[in-house]
This record gives C-alpha cells, structure tokens and sequence, in this order.
C-alpha cells in the first residue's frame, strides 16, 4: 500500500507545476511580465485553498470514502490540466489553473490520511515517504520541459496522463489499512473544534513558517538561476531556459530523498528535534542563495540541492505532528484545515517575491523567505515546552 500510495502521489501531483514548467513560454506569447507569470502557479495555490477549505467545512475528508474522493479528484484534475492548451490567454489559462488546483484538493490531503490507517509505528517515515514521492512527481513537468523538443502538449499530456494512472491505481488497488479512522458524520462544530486545540495551533505555527519559504523557492528556483546566469556570464533568457528546468527538477527531485531521510530522523530522534533542524539548514540556505546571485553555478547548484534537500524534509512530519494532535475522528478535517490555511499563505508569498525583486533584486528577495524558517522553529519550540 506504500508503494502504490507513493506511485498515485508521483503521478497525481504532476499536475501541479504542469503550467508553471511552461510559464517562460506563455509568458512570451502573452507578453507578460514576472507578476503576471506568477499567477500562473499562485492561482494553482488558490484553487488548492478553495478546494481544501470546502473540503474541510463539509468533512470531506472524513464522511467521503478516501479513495473514492482520491480517484475523482485525480481525474478531474487532469480534465482541468489537458485544457489548458486550448488556452489563448492568461485569463483562460487561469480559470482552469484554478480548476487543476480544486482537484488536487482531493489528491493530496486524503493521501495522508490514507497511508495513516496503515502505519501506527514509523507513521513519520511512511508519511515521509507519501510527500517525497509527491514532490518528485511536481518537479516531473520540469524534467519534461528541460528537453527543448518537448512541446507545450507533451508536457501537459505527461502530467494529465500520469494523473488519471492515479486514479485507476488507487481506485482498484487501495484498501483502507487496519488502523482506520471511524467515520464521522457532518458536524459544523468540527472545525471549531479542531481550531480550538493548543497543540493543533502551535503545529500549524510552525508548518505556516515553513510554507512561507516552500512554495516561493519552488516556483522562482528557475528564474533566479536564469537571472544568475544572465548576470554572472551576459547570457540570454533564452539559452538557459533548459538549464534552469533540470534544476528545479533537481531540487524536488532531491527533495524526495529528503522527505525519507525526515522520516527516519523523525521515528529515531522525534518530529520536534527534525522539523527545527530542517527549518534551520534551509532557513540558512535561502540566504546563502540570496548572497549567491551572480555568482558561478559550481555554487549554486549544489546549495539549490541542499535546499530542496532540507526545504521539504519536515514537511510530511507537520501533517504527522497534526495527527497526533486531534482527536481520531477529526484527522482528516485537521489536515485539510491546516493545509488550506498554509496553501492560502503561500499564494501571498509567491506574488511577493517579483515585487521585492522590482524593488531590491534577487539576493533580497530569496533572503527574505528564511523569516518563515525562523518563524516556524520558534512555534515549534513552544509545543515542545507545552505540557502533555
């Protein structure tokens, strides 16, 4: 079950990034500048918090069958993702942008609890294993795109095709694992009930720090080595479009070893102890980065590896910490309420960064994203000195 689980999470989140591989290109065509290039993942992000936070107010996550909510969403979202190349416009682009990123709704949060029913001990490394997974396969349409033949329908087709695997995975092979949550009817009050919680609220203090700095790294990775390289050597945007996209593959693909290596570390020395450390390397890589514009990619490719290494080693063990922190019947409502939250934070911050740019350059702008990290280790810590 944790291998197939991982494989419709690799597919699945594919869809993800799918249009901002291609961002460089529509961006030409539709004479957009880097804000407007952003929406391109941003509105991804808001359809992901539309669908979560509707998710979370009706108890999707817990009156609807996971995998019957997993396989619908997966097709959907690959429905949204194919018509996108029948886009003529940013604003047509959007809409099922939007649409791709409600689905995934349904694709990821439910993966989570999924895996959960299966693991009571070394539940972080399984979890682990699920998010790993799920960020190499959102750094697939980067791998796509790196080859300069790869067409805008190629790159897309890839993401629906493995999205709609997915679906027929989890469909006809998940069965629900021998640690189930018991099903719970609607209530209005779970919401508020899950809210309420300290321990709830400190665990999301610190997966909001972390997201501050995720999802931003993630989606300007690719810029801001193209920009390096423009201004280190005098090259055009052009030429290092390639090269920019296997590094952002490289750093979700690493990432997928750094989710396994924060399981591990999280089963053996606790979730705590892993998250503060993860948040303190990649809070210090973002300002290394920043200092490192314009600078030789022998430095900079290695630190974007460092970076994508630790930026997403603790993020499956927020959505573990969460687990732990509510009651059995509220898990599924508990995660998709946290990840709404954080994913409408990440929208924010996505948007930021081109403004920052504009106004101060590269090295601010990636320097400014290690306040999450720090942020995130101080909530953290709180809940470690919270009583039992």
């Amino acid at each position: 079950m944790l291998a197939l689980l991982a494989t419709a999470e690799l597919l699945g989140m594919s869809l993800w990034f799918a249009g901002s591989a291609l961002s460089s290109r529509y961006a030409v065509a539709w004479q957009l500048d880097a804000a407007a290039t952003g929406w391109l993942t941003t509105i991804v992000q808001l359809g992901f918090v539309a669908g979560t936070a509707m998710s979370a107010l009706l108890n999707l996550a817990d009156i609807v069958p996971s995998r019957r909510l997993f396989a619908w969403s997966a097709v959907g979202g690959a429905l949204c993702n194919a018509l996108l190349l029948g886009a003529d416009s940013l604003s047509a682009a959007l809409l099922w942008r939007f649409g791709t990123g409600v689905a995934l709704a349904g694709v990821y949060p439910p993966a989570m609890k999924m895996i959960a029913t299966w693991f009571r001990v070394q539940r972080g490394l399984a979890v682990g294993t699920i998010v790993g997974a799920l960020t190499v396969g959102k750094g697939v349409p980067y791998l796509v795109h790196a080859f300069p033949e790869a067409s805008n329908a190629v790159v897309l087709g890839t993401a629906s095709g493995g999205a709609v695997v997915a679906a027929l995975l989890v469909w006809f092979g998940y069965r629900e694992g021998p640690y189930p949550f018991p099903p719970r009817p609607f209530s209005w009050r779970l919401v508020h009930d899950v809210a309420t919680g300290r321990s709830w609220r400190l665990a999301l203090g610190g997966y909001l720090g972390h997201m501050i700095e995720l999802y931003a790294a993630w989606t300007w990775i690719a810029a801001f080595i193209t920009a390096s390289v423009v201004a280190s050597s005098g090259g055009t945007t052009a030429s290092t479009e390639s090269l920019a996209s296997l590094v952002s593959f490289g750093m979700l693909a690493v990432g997928g070893l750094g989710c396994l290596w924060g399981g591990i570390m999280a089963d053996r020395r606790g979730r705590p102890w892993l998250v503060n450390t993860a948040m303190t390397v990649s809070g210090s890589c973002a300002l290394l980065m920043g200092l490192g514009f314009g600078r030789s990619l022998w430095l900079l490719v290695p630190l974007a590896l460092v970076w994508g290494f630790f930026i997403i080693a603790d993020s499956a063990q927020f959505s573990v910490l969460v687990t732990e922190s509510v009651p059995p019947h509220a898990v599924g409502t508990a995660l998709t309420l946290q990840t709404s939250i954080g994913f409408l934070l990440t929208a924010g911050v996505i948007q930021l960064v081109p403004r920052v740019v504009a106004w101060s350059g590269w090295p601010v702008a990636f320097a400014m994203l290690a306040v999450g990290p720090l942020l995130g280790v101080l909530s953290i810590r709180r809940l470690q000195r919270a009583p039992a």
